[in-house]
């Protein structure tokens, strides 16, 4: 598999494989899979030659964390690059109160508490070493500070500035330390993203679903500062949700919701395209946001050893340049989106 080195500072560079495994479905997302089959799609990851494994204590609560413990014994720290994330700490509790009912199955009684402060930041990197059974972590994301997560912009903007003006400097100090390489945010928007790039020295992003095929707004402002102060992009959310795996099927997600019906309409179109070049909506997809220079991996997860040789399949199709240009003269790609 390609890989794309980043490196920034004096971090000793990170080599990323373009396609990591997000393991948010390995936390029982949407539906329990059993331990049989989590560490079967792990191996099927790595047989693909994926090396980049991205986890956080929100997805299971705890069990992304623990299942990836079991898979990492035995190998070799160099062999492999590891990013978790902060900004929540897991309390345990009644097993109707625990966070995620409905959304994440059969996991720990335990219920979120943000804590975006330099002692939550340190807090959450000490249990996350210990439930991945590692003694070392190379990228730490400030997790969902992002409207999408908060509510209110009111909300949002408190969350920002208690981890601008408190974790981001547990953050600095970690990396200083050499305890990480590098740290970032992983959000579910760009904006969120700008506002801390423009207020701190952030190496990463883990932006989800919004530099997709399907929207592209990031690039007015956001994706052009990452290139000018070299910040690395890591995409999860390719799909968004799985429209633009699926197809504009009934019922088909966008955004974790039932998509609307203007974007079933405009991944029709997309598709039409796609298919008059040979190519699948999903292909495409998968592909696309690999072609902007500060994007250095796509992380679509799997819940399956299938899911994931599926991935590495869709990785592979040669994309006429044509399609792109195609997609563009119709409007539905932006005009200044990289794709050569």
């Amino acid at each position: 598999m390609k890989t794309r080195r980043f490196e920034r500072i004096d971090n000793r560079g990170l080599r990323f494989t373009e396609l990591g495994f997000g393991t948010a479905p390995l936390g029982n997302l949407y539906r329990a899979i059993t331990e049989a089959d989590a560490q079967a799609a792990l191996e099927a990851a790595w047989a693909t030659g994926c090396r980049y494994f991205d986890t956080a204590p929100l997805y299971g609560l705890g069990l992304s964390e623990t299942r990836l413990n079991r898979f990492l014994i035995g190998r070799r720290r160099e062999d492999y690059v590891l990013s978790t994330k902060v900004g929540r700490l897991l309390k345990a509790c009644a097993p109707e109160q625990r966070t995620g009912i409905g959304k994440f199955f059969d996991t720990p009684s335990r219920r979120e508490v943000y804590d975006y402060s330099y002692d939550g930041v340190m807090r959450s990197f000490e249990i996350s070493l210990e439930r991945l059974g590692v003694d070392s972590v190379d990228i730490l994301y400030g997790h969902d500070i992002d409207l999408f997560n908060h509510g209110s912009q009111a909300v949002l903007e408190a969350k920002l500035n208690e981890f601008i003006s408190s974790g981001y400097y547990a953050l600095l100090s970690l990396r200083d330390q050499g305890a990480i390489k590098a740290f970032g945010a992983g959000l579910n928007e760009w904006q969120a993203c700008q506002w801390l790039a423009e207020r701190g020295d952030f190496d990463l992003f883990l932006l989800a679903g919004r530099y997709t095929l399907l929207e592209q707004e990031a690039l007015e402002t956001f994706l052009s500062l990452c290139e000018r102060r070299g910040i690395g992009i890591v995409l999860g959310g390719p799909y968004n949700s799985g429209i633009l795996a699926s197809g504009p099927k009934p019922g088909a997600h966008y955004n974790y919701d039932p998509a609307p019906p203007e974007i079933l309409d405009r991944v029709a179109r997309i598709e039409a395209v796609c298919k008059r070049h040979g190519v699948r909506l999903i292909e495409a997809a998968l592909q696309f946001p690999l072609l902007h220079p500060a994007v250095v991996s796509v992380i679509p997860g799997g819940q399956s050893a299938a899911e994931v040789e599926s991935n590495r399949a869709v990785l592979q199709k040669d994309i006429p340049a044509d399609l792109w240009q195609d997609l563009k003269a119709e409007g539905l790609l932006r005009a200044d989106a990289p794709t050569a």
